[in-house]
């Protein structure tokens, strides 16, 4: 079956989904979680089968261990899916309201997008995740997951069809694309009045090829080149325990950070003894020359300071002012998670109003920047763009608006 025939598959089932209360759709998530936990085994042993080609493949075990499912982290998915049925549904909510002077009542309501397709990588997790959020919301979803994940997704999907068939809804909600060549990601990018959105989810190359090519309009997320300013009025054992948290508690997501700023004036006092944690904790340092000038730091080169390193390596540059620390970031910033580590109102106002980001974090590591630690519940990713959705994107960013207007016989 061809992607476009997938997609209008798509849209018959998302105007059943569009109606769907929201006692049916928690009900297929809570079937689809159940189901998910008792074919453990069929979706470790299809995992088993990629995992393997991975290794024969010669991928690095980062890389295996996400893609990597086990009995554990199956559960967690189902858990996932529990989560989104206990949150409240978007579809329907109010916007704004208003009754006109001429007497006509003006309701702006949230709807669900219709169809949305995913592009994503690694994780097989992102299977159920994406399907669920897009169900709970009232989309139906094309997803396009990578070949290195090809069993396991199928293994995952076959089972949420089921199981969304069985609760009563479509089973065309959800739907997995051939990963087999980069044909369905081409056809899905021009499946213009077919799929209402595209959202890719994964590495810079992904996104930036879907974001150029793509008739379909997109949802940009995730690349993050994040930073930590620690500035001259800084707390430095919260810029230590900040700094730290935000490069080394999870390597290889996109809002760790991948780039330190520390004023001039910490040269002597904090300089030397983020130095020495970071590389105590095994990341590389890749500094300016000041800061290469300390024992252990590689010198950085062009390229270091606009670089996802989704690995232990950080970029490292002595700054002079706030401002400069805020120039650096606009040439090299992403758009998604800054930071800035300050005991002064003043610098942490001029910080927030003058650094463009999706996310600012003030004595905070940016860690934080997830839908989860937002109290969102969930999300499908996070958006650096700036038209419809920024930040992490929940239930309420995978809908639109439309006005519903009720009159009494009126005419213009």
């Amino acid at each position: 079956m061809t992607v476009h025939q997938q997609a209008a598959e798509a849209r018959v089932a998302a105007i059943e989904l569009a109606a769907a209360t929201r006692a049916e759709k928690d009900a297929a998530l809570l079937l689809m979680a159940e189901r998910l936990v008792e074919r453990t085994d069929d979706i470790v042993a299809a995992n088993a089968v990629d995992t393997g080609n991975a290794r024969d493949g010669g991928q690095p075990e980062s890389m295996i261990d996400r893609l990597t499912l086990t009995p554990e982290r199956v559960a967690a998915m189902a858990d996932g899916l529990r989560q989104l049925a206990a949150l409240p549904d978007p579809v329907g909510d109010v916007v704004r309201g208003s009754t006109l002077a001429n007497g006509l009542e003006l309701r702006q309501v949230r709807v669900p997008f219709g169809v949305v397709g995913i592009v994503y990588e690694g994780r097989p997790n992102v299977t159920a995740d994406a399907a669920g959020i897009c169900l709970k919301s009232g989309n139906a979803a094309l997803l396009r997951g990578s070949g290195s994940a090809m069993s396991s997704n199928a293994a995952i999907v076959s089972v949420l069809r089921k199981a969304i068939a069985d609760s009563g809804l479509p089973a065309n909600a959800v739907q997995l694309l051939d990963a087999s060549t980069r044909d369905s990601v081409k056809e899905l990018m021009r499946a213009r009045g077919l799929v209402d959105v595209l959202i890719p989810r994964g590495g810079a190359s992904l996104i930036k090829t879907v974001v150029e090519e793509s008739t379909v309009p997109v949802i940009e997320t995730g690349v993050g080149n994040c930073h930590v300013y620690v500035d001259e009025a800084a707390d430095l054992e919260k810029a230590l325990g900040v700094v730290l948290n935000s490069k080394t508690q999870r390597l290889s997501t996109c809002n760790t950070a991948e780039s330190l700023l520390v004023h001039s004036a910490l040269s002597e006092s904090f300089l030397p003894l983020v130095i020495e944690e970071l590389i105590n904790a095994g990341v590389t340092i890749h500094g300016d020359p000041r800061a290469a000038a300390f024992d252990g730091v590689v010198p950085a080169t062009a390229e270091d300071w606009g670089k996802e390193y989704l690995s232990a390596d950080i970029s490292l540059a002595v700054v002079d002012s706030l401002d400069d620390a805020l120039d650096h970031i606009r040439r090299f910033g992403t758009g998604h998670t800054e930071a800035i580590v300050s005991e002064s109102t003043t610098a942490v106002r001029r910080f927030a109003a003058r650094v463009d980001a999706a996310a600012v974090m003030i004595n905070a590591s940016t860690r934080f920047t997830d839908g989860g630690e937002f109290g969102f519940g969930a999300e499908i990713g996070i958006s650096t763009q700036k038209l419809h959705a920024r930040g992490p994107m929940g239930l309420p960013e995978l809908t639109s608006t439309k006005y519903i207007v009720t009159g009494n016989g009126h005419t213009r």
